[in-house]
């Protein structure tokens, strides 16, 4: 599965659609490249665009989980409302539901981050506003919790 990075700046057209970017589509796998699954994001308000192998892997995991409990069958339902298969057309541009784009309130200025192996969405507005939020030390002190518990084979610090 592959991973992207950076952050792009982009546009949506009158008619709902977006441009990949250049640098962005360069990194897709050129067999991944044609379709991609968009959704909301569970824990933010904006958009994430799946490529296909990525998506292949959720579906593979809540297959596996059990339908008959109730609780699991009210995520799946949840989680899938509004995933939505898009194809890039000839110009590198896909159009984003308007239900889906009304919902990370997305008008024309969106911005586009990379996160692992899946691309975030963002209403420049809502980007922006996370940013400004950010605060160095509680970042670093997320970062030590987080990080800090993974398993460091060669015998150095975890934590740089």
């Amino acid at each position: 599965m592959a991973t992207y990075i950076g952050e792009f700046d982009c546009k949506i057209d009158s008619k709902g659609r977006m441009m990949i970017p250049a640098g962005l589509f360069k990194q897709f796998p050129t067999n991944m490249r044609e379709k991609f699954v968009i959704n909301r994001s569970v824990f933010q308000k904006c958009l994430i665009l799946y490529p296909m192998d990525c998506w292949g892997e959720i579906m593979k995991d809540l297959g596996k989980l059990n339908r008959f409990q109730k609780k699991t069958d009210d995520f799946i339902r949840q989680y899938l409302n509004g995933a939505t298969e898009v194809e890039l057309d000839s110009s590198n541009r896909l159009l984003i539901p308007k239900k889906l784009s009304d919902y990370a309130i997305i008008d024309k200025d969106i911005v586009l981050t990379a996160s692992l192996d899946k691309i975030e969405i963002w209403s420049a507005t809502a980007h922006n506003d996370l940013l400004n939020k950010y605060n160095h030390d509680e970042f670093a002190a997320l970062a030590e919790e987080v990080m800090g518990k993974i398993n460091n084979t060669d015998g150095k610090d975890n934590v740089s």
